[in-house]
């Protein structure tokens, strides 16, 4: 399924309907006297989160969303039906913007109960009932319904999850996610393996946490280089981060350094989230270089984790480093 995380759409609340210009008939009565009734009220556009969606695909195919108009009043004071709400259902993690002189945000859904009215419906016009007076017992005074309110909007999603994966190409988090969640990526053995962002869920002591595997960072991703950089905006909201290191590879320093340094420039808030080391591929590091290599992130402050994602070493430990990383996190 293809991964939409930023999309453009018109929104068109309902126009409010026109008053009723009525006079029933009633004996002494000028013209019987004035009965039309309201319009009814426009329609009005509500977002609302729906947690079953996790991109915004569906709107890359529906670019234009309209509430229904309100009804004409009638004779009789029958005031007009309201139009009926038009409803977008959006992922949780979504932004609202306006787009109106640039972007201004006028909502995030965050949670499924949340919901926004973002273009309101046009009031209905009044009948000519309104405007008796002394001196016109029988108006023919009458209003057109208000128009409803219509914008262009911008939707951004941000996906909302408790930990997120990062690390160069080809490291092996795909791998990684399919054995520790039920996510089920794509996986091949070249770079950019991971074109968009997998979400997986770990199931923990009756618990659950939802992991987001980012695409890979390449050095220079701050300017534009690679895809990581792309989608690093779904990170901002995790509590913390496992930085996977390809430890078959003889640089795993130098890894790590590009991966600080990309995180850092895009945003330094990054790097204050707590964080894991997992070095992966155990199975094709060398038994003395192990040692030397969980000696080098201590050294640095870092907790190291070896693993192979492949043959589902060091996946227990891992797991429940996560349930401690959550922990930390909700003292």
């Amino acid at each position: 399924m293809r991964f939409v995380d930023e999309v453009s759409i018109f929104v068109k609340a309902g126009d409010g309907g026109r008053g009723c210009v009525s006079f029933r008939r009633e004996k002494y009565v000028p013209k019987g006297g004035p009965d039309g009734g309201d319009g009814g009220k426009g329609g009005d556009v509500i977002i609302k989160g729906d947690k079953n969606q996790i991109s915004l695909l569906d709107f890359k195919y529906r670019r234009v969303f309209k509430a229904e108009k309100g009804s004409n009043g009638s004779g009789n004071n029958k005031k007009g039906r309201d139009g009926k709400d038009c409803i977008i259902r959006v992922p949780l993690g979504t932004l609202i913007y306006e787009e109106k002189n640039g972007l201004v945000l006028l909502k995030e859904i965050l949670n499924e109960e949340d919901s926004f009215v973002v273009a309101k419906g046009g009031r209905g016009g009044r009948g000519n009932a309104h405007f008796v007076s002394p001196v016109n017992q029988a108006p023919e005074k009458f209003e057109y319904g208000e128009k409803g309110e219509e914008k262009r909007l911008r939707l951004i999603l941000k996906l909302m999850a408790d930990v997120g994966l990062v690390g160069l190409p080809n490291v092996g988090k795909s791998t990684l996610i399919s054995k520790i969640t039920r996510a089920t990526p794509k996986i091949a053995e070249y770079p950019f393996t991971t074109l968009s962002p997998n979400l997986g869920v770990v199931n923990i002591d009756d618990d659950y946490f939802v992991i987001a595997d980012i695409p890979g960072i390449i050095k220079g991703a701050s300017s534009g280089k690679g895809l990581g950089l792309k989608f690093l905006r779904h990170i901002e909201r995790t509590s913390s981060l496992i930085w996977v290191i390809d430890g078959s590879l003889d640089n795993p320093k130098t890894q790590y350094e590009i991966l600080k340094e990309e995180l850092s420039l895009y945003d330094k808030s990054l790097l204050q989230k707590k964080r894991l080391i997992v070095l992966n591929k155990e199975d094709l590091i060398p038994e003395e270089k192990k040692a030397n290599y969980e000696k080098l992130f201590k050294e640095m402050g870092e907790k190291v984790i070896l693993t192979s994602a492949l043959y589902g070493t060091g996946l227990d430990r891992l797991i429940e480093e996560i349930k401690n990383l959550d922990e930390k996190r909700n003292k």
